[in-house]
């Protein structure tokens, strides 16, 4: 709901009937939250986001399990529909109203308050309240225009762009004003698998009928060379795709996360187009794979490099194994986004992992289809302590 409109004011009874998949409503104090639409995207996994329905969550926020960061909290805000009535709430925790309330009460002149609130000013405690520091973000007064294409605006932001780009918020982007521009920056998950793993399979085949002929050599001098034996294909693929795993990182951390200079206009704008819209609108489904025509980029660079320094088919076992690692990688960024794996699995530590990156250690977790070079780099995401 706008910050600016007056909030609903709901019972305790209303907000227990809220308990399903088809509905979903949280209590944080007096506040009620719809997060239906948060369901299937909460890391935790559905379930227990369903078992906490119709109840207060403030303790949990706050932990342990799990710490939640200042944009989870602005994010949370979000889902606000209104307040419990004040009757159906222990009177103790009412009083003196809602943060909401007694923040309108603040701002109006003497004499004027809300009717169910006192003439009370904000005290320090509730300038510090988490509530009050990550209050739902205002469409009308943020930093851009969310009525027009993005992609032109974001440059201007400069030194305040980090920042931004880092608040992440539950709506669709859009990039550009052309409609042909816009689609081509927006792709399915399954074009992925779709357009390179036949590509993939053909190599594949390729690669091993060559090498099965007996006359593949690794030269080393002019009279000295290595055979190289069809067995040793599913090595050179693996050796490939860990390859590619180091690539993934790399790109992670030094092209996708640089931090463009706050006076250039050009270099903030590309940055936001390759991966800073992916922060600003974590669950935009329609960009969480790369489009083809983006991704041959750097496949064909790959190939491109692995051919001009070893031998054909070598530098093609390769880059198949590194392909199908790129095609891994793609497959699961959005299922850490969009899945809900079973708690205590892999994919459900790597999606806690992942959206830790996403909400609060930007800096940090650079690892996708895994943690690995996030160890010997010294980018782990630190375990929370309490």
């Amino acid at each position: 709901m706008s910050p600016s409109s007056s909030p609903r004011v709901f019972t305790q009874r209303e907000v227990a009937r809220h308990r399903t998949k088809d509905s979903c409503w949280i209590l944080q104090g007096t506040r009620v939250y719809d997060v239906t639409a948060f369901l299937r995207l909460h890391p935790g996994g559905e379930a227990l986001l369903l078992s906490r329905s119709g109840k207060d969550v403030s303790r949990v926020m706050d932990g342990p399990p799990h710490r939640h960061s200042q944009n989870a909290l602005r994010w949370m805000e979000q889902y606000y529909i209104g307040e419990l009535e004040k009757d159906d709430t222990d009177p103790a925790a009412m009083e003196p109203g809602s943060l909401r309330e007694r923040k309108k009460d603040a701002d109006k002149p003497d004499g004027e308050t809300t009717e169910k609130t006192t003439e009370k000013k904000l005290t320090k405690e509730d300038e510090d309240s988490p509530f009050n520091l990550c209050s739902s973000v205002d469409l009308e007064k943020d930093l851009v225009d969310w009525g027009k294409p993005l992609a032109w605006q974001v440059g201007l932001l400069g030194e305040k762009y980090d920042a931004w780009v880092h608040q992440p918020v539950d709506r669709p982007i859009r990039l550009f004003g052309n409609p042909f521009m816009e689609a081509s920056t927006k792709t399915s998950w399954y074009w992925v698998p779709v357009v390179w793993l036949p590509i993939a399979a053909y190599l594949s085949w390729y690669c091993y009928t060559s090498l099965a002929a007996g006359t593949t050599r690794i030269v080393l001098t002019s009279d000295f060379a290595i055979p190289v034996h069809k067995y040793s294909f599913p090595l050179m693929f693996l050796i490939g795709w860990f390859i590619w795993s180091f690539v993934e990182y790399c790109i992670h951390r030094f092209v996708f996360h640089m931090k463009p200079p706050a006076h250039n206009y050009y270099l903030i704008m590309l940055h936001f187009l390759l991966h800073g819209q992916h922060h600003k609108s974590p669950f935009d489904g329609s960009r969480l794979v790369f489009p083809p025509g983006l991704a041959s980029l750097v496949v064909g660079s790959f190939y491109v490099i692995l051919g001009y320094i070893l031998p054909e088919i070598v530098a093609k076992s390769l880059f198949v194994g590194g392909l199908c690692g790129y095609v891994v990688y793609d497959m699961i960024h959005y299922y850490l986004h969009y899945g809900s794996p079973k708690k205590g699995s892999y994919m459900y530590n790597l999606k806690a992992y992942h959206v830790k990156h996403h909400f609060e250690h930007q800096k940090a977790g650079f690892g996708i289809t895994s943690t690995f070079w996030d160890h010997p780099f010294n980018t782990v995401i630190p375990d929370e302590k309490f």
